[in-house]
């Protein structure tokens, strides 16, 4: 069966090949209800699919950008890629999600992937393990940004939380209400990963401004499969926390999972505050006190900035954009 053109549209809507295109394209400026009705009657009956590929391959750009995320198990991943996906949108581009999974290879095999397929640009949660890799993308000026973590000395747009800011916030609410051994439990910091080593950094700065000891056996890093044996541990110290700080949104589930199995009650027994809001936060009992990144807004940003890189705004000082994080405080603290 031969193949439907824009040709055929065309002919059967009685307009030129040249109009077809700019419906296609959305440019509809100087285009009357009565065309537009009549080019969409034409491809519906026709079953005409555009071709992207010789499309992309006219204009050198795909319209397609791809996101990899470190682990879409995080609320926040999962927050940020639906901005994006709202940006693209607007702007007609699609958007191809990779899920990493904290694996440095994985990440290599995706963007080389998603290069091959000539996607026009990348935004990345980066594992930090593919240095030659990002370096060369840099050299290229390849359209690339990276969300939620640094890899140093590297010129890369990055945006992404004040990660200290957003655990000093934590302490001092702990300590406005009168807690004094406070403890805090985040996911491993093994690979260096930026909000894990930067939200303990904090931790402890926000100890030291209130005079508070920091006791290496109230906090640490570890893979979320040895969260529960770490706060046994914890708990059966001659002085346990009387608060804890969860890292992030996957840490908190583990202490909520620890405390229900033994039989902890909360904020009675252990005050809790986590670092990403979660959605049950407010319908749980009692209800979660949180610290929240304005992951929709850190999308949006993050979109638009790639855009503007592969519109061809180029520039070789490359920004840095922390954003601030936001207390709600509930019932668990």
């Amino acid at each position: 069966m031969k193949p439907v053109t824009m040709a055929d549209v065309a002919a059967l809507a009685n307009v030129s090949k040249s109009t077809v295109s700019q419906y296609i394209n959305n440019r509809y400026d100087y285009m009357s209800e009565e065309t537009k009705l009549r080019i969409q009657d034409a491809i519906q009956q026709l079953g005409y699919k555009p071709n992207y590929v010789a499309k992309s391959l006219k204009q050198k750009q795909t319209s397609t950008i791809g996101v990899i995320v470190a682990n879409i198990l995080h609320t926040f991943s999962t927050q940020v890629i639906r901005s994006i996906e709202d940006v693209c949108r607007e702007a007609n581009f699609h958007v191809i999600v990779c899920n990493a999974d904290d694996n440095p290879q994985q990440e290599r095999e995706y963007i080389e992937m998603l290069r091959a397929k000539q996607i026009d640009g990348l935004i990345v949660f980066p594992t930090g393990g593919n240095m030659a890799l990002y370096e060369s993308m840099v050299k290229e000026q390849y359209p690339l940004l990276f969300v939620d973590r640094l890899v140093h000395d590297l010129q890369v747009d990055s945006f992404l939380l004040d990660n200290e800011k957003a655990s000093e916030l934590a302490v001092d609410h702990l300590v406005e209400n009168g807690y004094k051994r406070i403890g805090m439990l985040t996911t491993s910091l093994e690979t260096n990963i930026t909000p894990r080593i930067e939200r303990i950094s904090g931790y402890k700065k926000a100890l030291k401004k209130h005079g508070l000891p920091v006791l290496e056996e109230y906090y640490t890093g570890v893979d979320v499969s040895r969260m529960e044996a770490v706060l046994d541990e914890m708990f059966r110290l001659p002085e346990p926390p009387e608060a804890l700080i969860a890292g992030n949104d996957l840490t908190i589930m583990e202490i909520l999972k620890f405390a229900k199995k033994r039989d902890l009650s909360i904020p009675q027994q252990v005050a809790l505050i986590g670092i990403d809001e979660v959605s049950f936060s407010g319908i749980y009992h009692p209800a979660l006190t949180t610290i929240a990144q304005p992951a929709f807004e850190m999308g949006k940003k993050a979109a638009e900035k790639l855009l503007e890189q592969i519109k061809g705004s180029y520039e070789e000082q490359k920004e840095v954009r922390r954003f601030t994080p936001t207390i709600i405080i509930r019932e668990s603290t």
